[in-house]
């Protein structure tokens, strides 16, 4: 029945062509797998003249003003965790993802008097395009219905991916081009190396290293390292894997 239910899902997601027609097939989704609310959000990486957003949800009218009116979106745990995260997650299991304060419980706390008990999130991470989650929920008398969640996941990718194309966020965006070099010096940085330290391992000299990342984050339009570090990693330029598998290999 699951599989059933996750082709047939999944192949109307493909015939959609606007918002309307996503929301409608999301909110009948969630209701077939027993959950009782749904919410997608989609943001642009860039914000050209295409749409740089798009919201779709159903949750209750008094959780969706709470959390606009107090602008609860920077300080949403659910959000950080999606950061951390590659694949679908159990609101219950955030804590093992981030570290949870006072107020992330709060915040947690005050959505289940607001109608929404727990969640299961989908974090999608597409560089140089746009970033999303999706999120199915339960009321907060009821639990989660785990035998769905890997179609709830499959569907929530689908849908992420149809909200995608029908915002017009899946146009080629042009990124910033480095030369290898200035990869180099870059990636040599992010794993914690002074402009010193990498000059001796490229062979240069450390006022070229100074200068290929002064050049490296004019083209990114940024003004530190840090920064450049975070958006190399966001539009693929440099991975996870580039920067700690080596930190843990020298460690080792």
């Amino acid at each position: 029945m699951r599989v059933r239910i996750a082709q047939e899902f999944g192949a109307s997601f493909f015939e959609i062509k606007t918002a309307n027609e996503l929301k409608d097939a999301l909110k009948r989704a969630s209701q077939r797998m027993g959950f009782d609310h749904f919410a997608l959000s989609l943001e642009a990486r860039t914000s050209d003249d295409a749409d740089t957003e798009m919201l779709l949800h159903d949750y209750p009218d008094e959780w969706a003003k709470v959390y606009t009116s107090f602008d609860l979106a920077g300080r949403d745990p659910v959000r950080r965790a999606c950061d951390k995260a590659f694949a679908g997650f159990a609101w219950e299991g955030i804590g093992q993802l981030i570290p949870l304060t006072r107020g992330d419980r709060q915040m947690l706390a005050v959505g289940r008097e607001c109608g929404i008990g727990d969640g299961f999130t989908i974090p999608r991470h597409l560089p140089g395009m746009a970033k999303g989650t999706f999120t199915f929920a339960v009321a907060p008398d009821r639990s989660l219905p785990h035998r769905w969640l890997v179609v709830a996941e499959y569907l929530g990718t689908l849908a992420l991916a149809t909200a995608l194309k029908i915002s017009g966020m899946a146009r080629p965006v042009a990124l910033p081009r480095l030369s290898d070099r200035q990869r180099e010096c870059l990636l040599w940085v992010a794993r914690g190396k002074t402009a010193a330290e990498t000059a001796i391992i490229l062979g240069i000299s450390s006022e070229t290293v100074i200068q290929h990342l002064k050049m490296a984050r004019e083209r990114y339009e940024v003004h530190c390292s840090q920064s450049l570090i975070l958006a190399a990693m966001f539009d693929g330029l440099i991975g996870f894997g580039d920067v700690f598998k080596w930190q843990g290999y020298v460690r080792s």
